[in-house]
């Protein structure tokens, strides 16, 4: 009896150690990697032409900064959603309601969209838009995460058959803080219940001139960033039709932006050379990031025609070869930023300017990333 309790005991403590070996060696799970979640609800109804032209033209101020988050070292994943409400195109059924974009990194698919928006008359009911955010989007149940919607419109916040409270409540107990953006007189906006929305979560209250346009100020590195833009789409390597898809989208994206300024299109060039651009889905490059990634997994006939004749140590190579490059022209890139926001800074004036969209946004933003630890450079 005694001899098998001693080989019991042997037999347990052999399997512990074998346990606490392999668990040593198991890479750490990088599936709780904090994220940084945002919805942002546009009125598309007839007088808010303004605040979609800042929308458009200030999306890449507001990734710019978002890049510059980070928590204990490491840089949380960035997703945005958006949705429009109060224009008559949309269903009468739906409460003049539509999800334009999921939560997504596809960063160009949100600058699409917005570049599609259109306004038209409406009802817009800001309880309802905030419910069915609530209810389409997958926030997760990570306590963790920064999980905002920012609601921007100009009518009473009570329309609707929905109860803005109700919304506003469900979304506190989720963990989702909800910003209310009034686009008008800051007293009209507290008036209309718009303020109360946001403290229901501990969100924030704020009114801005939606007819105001961006100021954009140019500096030296403009030039120069714009033609490393340039160079750093040769580094993306497409694949398959959605590949050829989105590697036009990117370029039409770039355009987008350039339409609006050439400022603008600087600040795009400076998004696309942080970590929150990935598009693994269509690029070689950001695919073989990935854990699971195997490039004899790829059909030829979805490789671009360079890489058809190659052998699969061949295209590993030229893949590996495409990332170096774009890690010295994105290197580049962010330096010469550097040089650019102070240039620029020194060139702002003194003077108090008007509320704007992404001013309040990333006010806002800031103030509530101190709750999950996150820091901005």
């Amino acid at each position: 009896m005694q001899n098998l309790i001693k080989l019991g005991l042997v037999s347990f403590l052999t399997l512990l150690l074998l346990t606490m070996c392999a668990n040593a060696n198991t890479p750490p799970d990088n599936t709780n990697k904090k994220s940084i979640k945002i919805a942002l609800l546009l009125d598309t109804s007839n007088s808010m032409d303004g605040l979609i032209e800042q929308a458009k033209s200030q999306l890449w101020t507001i990734v710019n900064e978002l890049a510059k988050a980070s928590c204990d070292g490491a840089k949380p994943e960035l997703q945005i959603a958006l949705y429009e409400y109060g224009n008559n195109w949309l269903n009468p059924y739906e409460g003049y309601i539509r999800q334009v974009v999921f939560l997504t990194n596809d960063l160009d698919l949100v600058s699409q969209k917005l570049f599609e928006l259109k306004t038209n008359g409406g009802d817009e009911f800001c309880g309802q838009v905030i419910k069915a955010s609530l209810d389409q989007l997958d926030w997760n149940n990570s306590r963790d995460d920064l999980k905002m919607i920012f609601v921007a419109g100009n009518e009473p916040f009570t329309q609707g058959s929905v109860d803005f409270r109700d919304a506003c409540y469900r979304a506190k107990n989720a963990g989702i803080v909800v910003n209310t953006i009034f686009c008008g007189d800051f007293n009209e906006g507290i008036n209309t219940s718009w303020k109360q929305g946001a403290e229901i979560t501990g969100g924030e209250y704020m009114s801005i001139n939606q007819d105001c346009k961006t100021v954009y100020i140019s500096s030296p590195y403009d030039d120069r960033i714009a033609k490393l833009n340039q160079k750093l789409n040769s580094t993306y390597i497409s694949y398959g039709t959605l590949g050829r898809q989105k590697k036009q989208n990117q370029e039409m994206q770039d355009a987008n932006a350039g339409s609006i300024s050439e400022v603008n299109a600087v600040k795009r060039a400076v998004s696309k050379a942080s970590h929150v651009y990935k598009n693994e889905t269509w690029d070689l490059v950001d695919a073989a990031d990935k854990e699971d990634f195997k490039i004899d997994k790829i059909n030829e006939d979805e490789l671009p025609a360079e890489m058809k004749k190659m052998n699969d140590q061949e295209k590993i190579k030229y893949i590996d070869t495409k990332k170096k490059e774009r890690g010295q022209i994105q290197k580049e890139i962010i330096e010469l930023n550097k040089k650019r926001e102070e240039f620029v800074a020194k060139q702002q004036s003194e003077t108090a300017k008007e509320n704007v969209l992404d001013d309040v946004m990333l006010k806002a933003i800031k103030a509530q990333a101190i709750a999950k630890n996150l820091k901005f450079e």
